[in-house]
């Protein structure tokens, strides 16, 4: 027993200072001392267990094969048997077994089979240290566990508290004017008749001396020690679930981010599509009657793209498959201003032609060059291309001797007024890169314009 079983009468509190009751002091504040200590081991070994990508994989998924579910299982295992094995090692060190709130999570969160192997294995050093009852009580706990666990719903177990609502009003207007069963309560009440049972049999069944037959934390006086002893389980497995649940929901949170970017960015993307398929189209209508050679020259380049934009691709491609794609555009652009009324130059770096960059990014920046730059003024102009490595970044320009836009500042061009294409650049890159990437437009009227990129430097796969 961990607490001797003292009962000082009226004589022995005159007799505070005596070695025996000194040991029942002793004895009760370590008690509470390991309580605390239990809770912290809980909150470290979740914590710890927490960290791991491949546990939260496996703790969170919906379903899991049983080779899934063993390593799952293993995660729980290796670190808290070994605790067993401490605390039947190590003398007054009794804060590292929790081995009973461990096949509780277990029933609780796999199910009663893998919960009863998990409090087998749990059992294994106990055993060795002669406390026989160990294995069969293990393997009863996490039946009864795994059929709770069963009973109830998945949030429900998440949400588990020890912490009851105290509230005889709320209780009241919930369980009676709508009578149902409350499961958190029915959880937290299993839990403490769970770990009764296992102090009862831990406290009369006779045993030889040294061990005990089944180990538990038994208290005789004060009785208040024993409720502590008691709520400790319900504290340990909420402990454990709130840990997991928060890291649960922060995960949540992060994939509805997630679907939410990809969302906006497929909106985006489909906003191009449309918006360059009209100009197009504008461009192929206007010579059919006067050029129906380069009209058909200009479908057929129109088709290449259009068989560009319907096949499936990632939200990335290699610079070079971006400038293929350009080239289709400018080659109907050209067919449709005439070569001596727009210039094509490119100064491409060919260290970054492996470097990826989002899909249809240069075709808006050039359409807006070609419609805004070149189009008002009577000889055209010339659109160039450039790109180059600085350091662990890439910068991509498209510049054009237009007409400009305008006396605006550097990087500030207005997003009212500025075409759908030069806005959907912006917002694109805001919603790959955050602040990693610069999006900047200089503009000198009479003179051009130019929009440069900066992005950090990812090379295809292969590279």
């Amino acid at each position: 027993m961990l607490a001797r079983r003292c009962r000082p009468g009226r004589s022995e509190w005159m007799r505070a200072l005596t070695p025996r009751y000194s040991e029942c002091v002793v004895d009760n504040r370590l008690i509470l001392i390991t309580l605390l200590v239990k809770l912290g081991v809980a909150a470290a070994v979740a914590s710890a267990l927490a960290r791991s990508r491949t546990f939260q994989r496996l703790l969170f998924a919906e379903r899991r094969n049983h080779g899934q579910t063993a390593a799952l299982l293993a995660f729980f295992l290796v670190p808290l048997t070994l605790g067993v094995w401490v605390r039947t090692a190590v003398p007054n060190f009794l804060a590292a077994d929790v081995s009973f709130e461990t096949v509780i999570l277990l029933g609780l969160l796999v199910g009663p089979g893998w919960a009863m192997i998990g409090g087998v294995v749990l059992s294994i050093p106990a055993e060795l240290h002669h406390e026989y009852l160990a294995l069969p009580f293990n393997a009863v706990l996490g039946l009864a566990a795994g059929t709770l666990g069963s009973f109830l719903e998945k949030e429900e177990i998440w949400s588990f508290t020890p912490f009851i609502d105290l509230s005889l009003y709320r209780w009241v207007r919930r369980n009676l004017l709508r009578p149902r069963v409350d499961r958190q309560i029915l959880m937290l009440f299993l839990i403490l008749a769970m770990e009764v049972v296992r102090e009862w049999i831990s406290r009369t069944i006779p045993r030889p001396p040294r061990p005990r037959w089944l180990f538990a934390l038994n208290t005789s006086v004060p009785s208040w020690l024993q409720v502590l002893v008691w709520l400790c389980a319900p504290m340990v497995v909420g402990i454990a679930l709130k840990v997991w649940n928060a890291l649960r929901i922060e995960l949540k949170l992060e994939e509805q981010k997630r679907l939410l970017l990809e969302a906006r960015l497929d909106a985006l993307q489909r906003q191009i599509n449309p918006h360059f398929l009209f100009n197009t189209l504008n461009s192929i209508a206007s010579l059919v009657r006067l050029k129906p050679e380069l009209a058909r020259e200009m479908t057929v380049k129109l088709a290449n793209i259009l068989r560009a934009l319907l096949k499936e691709h990632d939200s990335f491609v290699p610079l070079s498959q971006e400038l293929n794609f350009t080239d289709d555009y400018l080659d109907i652009e050209v067919v449709r201003f005439g070569a001596e009324k727009l210039r094509v130059e490119k100064e491409i770096d060919p260290r970054t032609l492996d470097v990826l960059v989002p899909s249809i990014l240069l075709q808006p920046l050039i359409e807006n060059s070609i419609k805004h730059g070149l189009e008002p003024r009577i000889h055209g102009g010339t659109v160039t291309l450039r790109s180059r490595l600085q350091g662990n970044r890439a910068i991509i320009e498209v510049a054009d001797d237009g007409v400009g836009v305008g006396a605006r500042p550097a990087s500030a061009l207005p997003r009212t007024g500025a075409g759908i294409g030069i806005k959907n650049v912006r917002e694109r890159l805001e919603v790959l890169y955050g602040n990693r990437a610069r999006f900047t437009v200089v503009s000198n009227p009479g003179r051009g314009t130019l929009v440069s990129i900066e992005i950090p430097v990812h090379l295809s796969d292969g590279v």
